[in-house]
């Protein structure tokens, strides 16, 4: 794995793009060398930086590759689609609905379950090399 001298953390006000351009712009701030690769909390985070690096001159993915999570819509259709990791939603409203009910019928009692989801990485440009290879 990675060890905390390979990673830098930068810390956000908000969850959405304008925040993503703040801290991007941090991160430029504090000078070289660029990261390889920046991994943000969901995809607006994302696209907020994406826009701040590509007007900084920045290249993404040749420069730094850039992934989000969430897949909404709009990563795929950014300046530079975005890579993203997607939650499978549908299935956990499902099973959110189904635990909620069954919790209501049952008397006297609260049962913890631990259900685990697998998320899916959507590889789009921003973290595929410039020979196609993700």
């Amino acid at each position: 794995g990675l060890g905390r001298d390979a990673m830098r953390e930068v810390a956000v006000g908000a969850m959405n793009a304008r925040s993503g351009q703040e801290a991007a712009r941090r991160l430029l701030e504090a000078g070289p060398p660029l990261p390889d690769a920046i991994f943000c909390a969901n995809d607006l985070l994302a696209l907020g930086v994406l826009r701040v690096l590509l007007q900084a001159g920045i290249k993404v993915p040749t420069d730094v590759a850039l992934i989000g999570y969430d897949d909404i819509e709009f990563s795929a259709a950014a300046a530079v689609p975005l890579s993203s990791v997607r939650q499978p939603t549908y299935q956990l409203g499902r099973i959110a609905t189904e635990l909620l009910l069954e919790e209501c019928d049952t008397a006297g009692g609260h049962a913890h379950q631990q259900v685990m989801f697998q998320p899916e990485l959507v590889v789009r440009e921003s973290s595929r090399s410039p020979g196609g290879a993700s």
